[in-house]
């Protein structure tokens, strides 16, 4: 338990610039609390005191703005940034050295029965605002932008973008230096404008042959 404590506070340390030490982290960062509210929680979850375990997470809720269920299972290094609004589903997974911002929630879709949350590969970031939901997985180094509604699976190393949300990026986003950039994510909508605009130039200039050839 320490030794993943101190994983951790290293971890959003080492992602998150505002950060200036473990101690800061450890006393003012809503976001680690809830993780380690959440780990608590989880064990008396795994050892059938649920009801403990909910009192916890419900605590939990009040105090930090996060509502993680105690069933949720939640890997090393979880960044909850800012926190507020932030829900995670009872069968949620969610993997090592994840990044989750404010008013994310890994939910359901109210059809599905047993599992009904998504599982969040590794080293995943969910941009402020994002909704997933369903049993699905989100691949290891995938993105999802800022008020993405994700329905479906989304592959490794994917960018999600969009209501509802569309892959439009496949590559190496591990390896990307800007990997919790959420401003210079490409949009779908000006990709298909651009599109129809070049397809327009060439259909004008194929007409402009034609009536030369008259």
């Amino acid at each position: 338990m320490f030794k993943k404590l101190i994983y951790d506070l290293d971890s959003i340390r080492e992602r998150d610039p505002a950060a200036r030490s473990r101690l800061e982290i450890f006393l003012l960062y809503s976001g680690f609390h809830a993780v380690v509210y959440h780990r608590i929680a989880h064990f008396f979850y795994r050892h059938k005191m649920k009801f403990i375990a909910r009192l916890i997470s419900q605590n939990a809720r009040f105090l930090t703005g996060v509502e993680i269920h105690p069933a949720a299972q939640i890997g090393r290094g979880l960044l909850i940034d800012h926190g507020a609004g932030v829900v995670i589903g009872e069968t949620a997974v969610v993997g090592d050295n994840c990044t989750i911002y404010q008013g994310v929630t890994l939910g359901g879709t109210g059809k599905d029965v047993g599992k009904r949350h998504p599982t969040i590969g590794n080293n995943v970031m969910i941009g402020s605002g994002a909704k997933v939901l369903g049993p699905f997985k989100v691949g290891d180094n995938a993105k999802i932008a800022a008020g993405a509604v994700v329905l479906n699976e989304v592959p490794a190393d994917s960018t999600a973008v969009g209501v509802p949300a569309r892959i439009i990026t496949r590559g190496n986003n591990a390896a990307c230096k800007d990997a919790l950039d959420q401003v210079h994510i490409p949009d779908p909508v000006a990709q298909e404008i651009c599109k129809l605009r070049g397809e327009i130039e060439a259909l004008e200039k194929r007409l402009e042959e034609i009536e030369i050839k008259k």
